[in-house]
């Protein structure tokens, strides 16, 4: 069982949070793109994923609505040019900003705190993970959508080189 005050406060204070993932994506010069961006328009990048976080730490993963929010993700990042490294360092200060978030603030005062805690981290870490892999797939997947549209790629060069599932036969992307 997850505390209701870390549900409650990931659903109200996202933008608090979000404000943090921003100041450690500005001590990252290794995310150039992010680092374009103005700081309100990161903040509203990051400030989605808190509540998605919240609804997994409360109900458990659903796997259909985690896969499409991070796969959609994924497409809007290949779209806007971000590179794919970055979007899963990004993913990566998320994980961080939580975590340090749970052991300073919402930091274990007593021993159920502390066992709720450690599920806690667990689910998050979880949910980062998946997170990262549903981003790489979206982005894969709009990655071979363009080629194979704009790019005019042979379909079998690029069944070669992207064996995911995703393999979409919707050319009017």
């Amino acid at each position: 069982m997850i505390d209701r005050l870390l549900i409650d406060t990931l659903n109200l204070r996202s933008r608090d949070l979000a404000a943090r993932w921003k100041n450690a994506i500005r001590k990252s010069p290794q995310l150039r793109h992010y680092n374009k961006m103005d700081d309100e328009t990161l903040i509203e990048t990051d400030i989605l994923f808190y509540p998605l976080l919240a609804r997994t730490l409360d109900r458990g993963i659903d796997l259909s609505k985690l896969g499409e929010f991070f796969v959609e993700e994924g497409k809007q990042r290949m779209k806007t040019g971000f590179p794919v490294s970055e979007v899963i360092f990004a993913i990566n200060l998320f994980q961080k900003t939580v975590i340090e978030y749970l052991m300073t603030e919402f930091a274990p005062e007593n021993p159920m705190r502390m066992y709720q805690t450690m599920g806690a981290l667990s689910r998050v870490a979880e949910f980062c993970l998946l997170g990262s892999y549903y981003i790489c797939k979206g982005f894969l997947e709009e990655t071979y959508i363009h080629m194979n549209v704009h790019d005019a790629v042979s379909e079998e060069l690029l069944k070669k080189y992207f064996r995911d599932e995703f393999l979409t036969k919707d050319k009017t992307h």
